[in-house]
């Protein structure tokens, strides 16, 4: 599976939260910088290439569904990030967060608490 542009993935969760879309309904969604209908369309065929996305026609239109769910790609690149940005390390990560106060003591607490019951 290979990582997608920042466009691609915005149109990635767009496809998730919708199921099923046309390239209008896709547009339609895009609230900041739309694309031109023509430039979507090519995005989503990309999509379609790269394995993300498939389609049913109707007639001479498409309407495109994801095939890649999006747990499956979340878990594939959020370890890639952590690998490359945090050393491997989830402490180093939720350590960052800590330091940028993205993350309340609470939710710390929180995710503490899931963690002791799983044992």
């Amino acid at each position: 599976m290979q990582k997608l542009t920042n466009k691609e993935e915005e149109i990635m969760q767009i496809l998730w939260k919708l199921k099923k879309a046309f390239v209008k309904e896709v547009l339609a969604e895009i609230t900041e910088e739309q694309p031109h209908y023509n430039t979507l369309s090519t995005i989503i065929r990309n999509l379609e290439e790269k394995g993300f996305v498939s389609h049913n026609a109707f007639g001479n239109t498409h309407q495109y569904f994801p095939i890649v769910k999006m747990e499956d790609y979340r878990k594939r690149f959020i370890n890639t990030a952590i690998d490359t940005y945090f050393d491997s390390s989830y402490k180093n990560m939720v350590s960052f967060f800590a330091k940028e106060e993205k993350i309340s003591a609470e939710e710390l607490r929180e995710i503490l608490a899931m963690i002791e019951q799983k044992q």
